[in-house]
């Protein structure tokens, strides 16, 4: 099915389509409209280190709606090469439920990370060329690091400026750029550039904040991503249509697809599924308390993805011991004042007995599951969940965040906790306690946080599995991004660079003689 083909299965005219290579497109600004579809947020259990298939069973369903008939599409994050090359191999979906075409989504794409990534390290450029001329920020309170879409362990803290003004600094992973969350949070090109001026890069000797608008940085950074902020249109193995655009990480940003995407879809679908980075604890939470502040965005069910071997692990091996883990997810959701739904990734080893639990434990609470196969077989394998998800999908409700805006940022983290992770509480380290009062100083504290840890537990240790309770969030550091409009707290041992596991996928990567790409999906 040809690109063309799906716009105009979707309603979206052909000159809105600038083409960017075989299978994809960037979609014009003025395709937009006034929302038409339901928005169904696609999110999980705590996940262990092999994934629990979120972003295959999100296509899975599209396909299985597809195949119902309803006009469907998906808003879905663009992977980051890091992970690419780094443990989790590509981020396309998977088996028969992917969208394409899924090398060049893993890779290149349309170029966004990229011109995320120059127009971040631009204005890492021009703060230090205004240092060196004596216009700029104090070089001892510059917090703006430069990036790189790459896992690189090496660069989480380096020195720059040996011929010049030395000072030590750090490279982010692009996920984790302010410059994306910026995008990615922007309802336009216009307000896109209102949030990079309120970039904060550092203070002067007096403690005053210096901006990127302050360094006449705005202008050249939005011509770089003067196309960037435009979606891109892929579609699924079998022909529905996906708006692939944005890619912040969960587990140390914000977890979620572009609002102008999402609206997009929203403006041409009858239903709409998109998706938030990990366990709902993390990328659920960032959607429903960071991206869904702006109107129009709340979804009207979550999905929850789980899958037997997950709940095994979060059971010690025993699967009704597990099953406390998908309760405290659904009770999340519950805490949102939103409709849940569970749907089973099933795998061939998974039993009859197996699924009845799982069904059992979700009837008890009146709550809707299904069990896909969509890896396997692809729509065919999704009708079942299909018709679950469409049933009885409503108008969502008003929106019930977890917290105000206007109660202190250590009340906002506290409320998120608590809530979310079974913990007692929070505890400010005094790195983030003085960071605090820096905040409060340049009028911060009332804007969301962000929490930034492992995404392999509800602790901030990667080792503890299963729902504990008493435990307290450690935040290390708080880092304010007033562009981008939140607050991040670091919680535990988590790095916004990553590194690369032992036996990095870069190793099983490579070009055959006929030039195909191999190894980029996990089994490829």
């Amino acid at each position: 099915m040809t690109l063309s083909a799906v716009a105009d299965e979707l309603g979206l005219a052909r000159e809105h389509l600038l083409p960017w290579g075989p299978g994809r497109a960037k979609i014009t600004s003025d395709a937009a409209g006034p929302p038409r579809g339901k928005l169904v947020l696609v999110s999980a259990i705590t996940p262990t280190p092999a994934g629990e298939g979120k972003t295959t069973m999100a296509i899975a369903l599209a396909m299985g709606l597809r195949q119902r008939g309803h006009r469907v599409a998906l808003a879905l994050r663009q992977p980051s090469i890091g992970p690419v090359f780094g443990r989790k191999g590509g981020g396309t979906g998977g088996g028969r439920a992917t969208i394409e075409p899924a090398d060049a989504i893993n890779l290149h794409f349309t170029g966004d990370m990229h011109a995320i990534t120059s127009a971040h390290d631009l204005l890492a450029s021009l703060v230090d060329h205004a240092v060196q001329h004596g216009t700029g920020p104090d070089p001892a309170r510059i917090h703006w690091p430069r990036v790189l879409d790459l896992n690189d362990r090496a660069l989480r803290r380096v020195q720059v400026g040996l011929d010049g003004v030395a000072r030590e600094t750090r490279f982010d992973i692009t996920a984790a750029s302010e410059v994306m969350a910026a995008l990615c949070l922007a309802e336009d090109r216009a307000d896109l550039e209102a949030r990079l001026a309120r970039l904060i890069v550092g203070e002067d000797r007096d403690g005053r904040p210096v901006t990127a608008a302050d360094l006449r940085a705005v202008g050249a950074m939005s011509a770089l991503l003067l196309e960037a902020t435009m979606p891109n249109l892929v579609r699924t193995a079998e022909g529905g249509a996906a708006f692939v655009h944005g890619g912040p990480f969960a587990n140390i940003a914000h977890g979620c697809s572009s609002r102008i995407a999402t609206r997009m879809a929203l403006a041409h679908a009858d239903i709409v599924l998109t998706e938030a980075g990990f366990g709902f604890d993390l990328g659920g939470e960032k959607y429903l308390d960071i991206k869904a502040r702006a109107p129009g965005l709340w979804p009207s069910r979550v999905v929850i993805v789980a899958t037997v071997r997950a709940l095994r692990t979060h059971g010690d091996g025993d699967l009704h011991r597990g099953l406390a883990q998908l309760h405290h997810h659904l009770d999340g959701v519950a805490r949102f004042g939103l409709d849940a739904m569970v749907v089973l990734n099933r795998f061939a080893d998974d039993s009859a007995a197996d699924v009845a639990t799982l069904r059992a434990a979700c009837d008890a609470r009146a709550v809707a599951f299904a069990p896909c196969d969509g890896f396997t077989h692809g729509g065919e394998g999704s009708l079942e969940a299909a018709d679950v998800l469409a049933h009885g999908l409503a108008a969502p409700a008003a929106p019930r965040w977890l917290y105000p805006l206007d109660a202190p940022l250590p009340d906002k983290l506290d409320a998120v906790v608590r809530a979310l992770h079974g913990a007692a509480g929070v505890h400010l380290e005094d790195e983030a306690l003085r960071d605090l009062a820096r905040i409060d100083a340049l009028g911060g504290s009332t804007l969301p946080v962000c929490i930034a840890k492992t995404p392999l537990s509800l602790t901030d240790d990667p080792r503890v599995r299963g729902v504990p309770s008493g435990h307290v969030l450690r935040v290390r550091r708080l880092r304010l991004h007033a562009g981008a409009g939140f607050v991040v707290a670091l919680a535990g041992d988590v790095q916004t660079m990553p590194g690369l596991p032992k036996e990095p996928a870069a190793w099983r990567i490579h070009v055959d003689k006929e030039g195909r790409i191999r190894g980029l999906m996990q089994g490829g």
